[in-house]
């Protein structure tokens, strides 16, 4: 059987949570599927699915509609059903402590107070489990952290936005393809950063946006 690879977006579920900083990680993969013509028409675990192939690969793509911090109650149960190995597994969020336009993808480590990637952590038992982080930069003035999470991207940051989930979707894209390795090189940082990773390795595989 050829083997499948689980792309975990993260967020809130309801209308009234869709374009928010928090659900930047929902939006990564909605637009995965959308590129792919691929559609989330099925309910597993506490979770909408998309299944089908991207970069060769047979994928899952999965929207938790459990809230954000308890995210692990839909992962766990998913990696357990599908059997799936860890490095098989990519898990896609929002980060505060990253300025906005800015990626960084990590095979592996700590929550860093990230609650919904913490309860993924703590469900399979393992910090082992690849990261997409999404900078959505530090709430201004005296704005906490809670609120700023919960409100959408300003009218200034859209084209910013737009462009780091296209950058997302490459990322991970490669990642299916090629691993993280040449994933991390090539997409890690801004979209200067990753134009300058191209130019110092032109060699270095890459996926491209399709041509409409």
């Amino acid at each position: 059987m050829t083997e499948r690879f689980l792309i975990v977006g993260l967020g809130n579920p309801g209308k009234e949570y869709e374009r928010t900083r928090h659900n930047i990680g929902f939006r990564v993969v909605e637009s995965l599927a959308t590129k792919h013509g691929l559609s989330f028409s099925k309910k597993q675990a506490k979770a909408l699915l998309a299944e089908g192939t991207i970069a060769e690969r047979r994928v899952l793509l999965a929207k938790p509609q459990t809230y954000m911090n308890l995210s692990g109650q839909s992962v766990g149960p998913l990696v357990a059903y599908y059997n799936l190995p860890l490095t098989n597994v990519l898990i896609i969020l929002d980060d505060l402590d990253i300025p906005l336009g800015t990626l960084r993808l990590r095979p592996s480590g700590s929550a860093g107070g990230q609650r919904g990637l913490k309860s993924i952590l703590d469900q399979l038992g393992t910090q082992a489990v690849a990261r997409l982080r999404f900078g959505i930069g530090r709430p201004p003035g005296r704005l906490e952290a809670a609120a700023y999470v919960l409100q959408p991207f300003s009218a200034e940051e859209q084209l910013l936005v737009a462009e780091t989930v296209d950058r997302a979707v490459r990322a991970v894209e490669t990642w299916l393809q090629f691993g993280i390795e040449i994933a991390m090189a090539r997409y890690n940082g801004t979209a200067e950063d990753a134009a300058r990773a191209a130019n110092a390795a032109p060699n270095l595989p890459k996926t491209e946006p399709k041509s409409e």
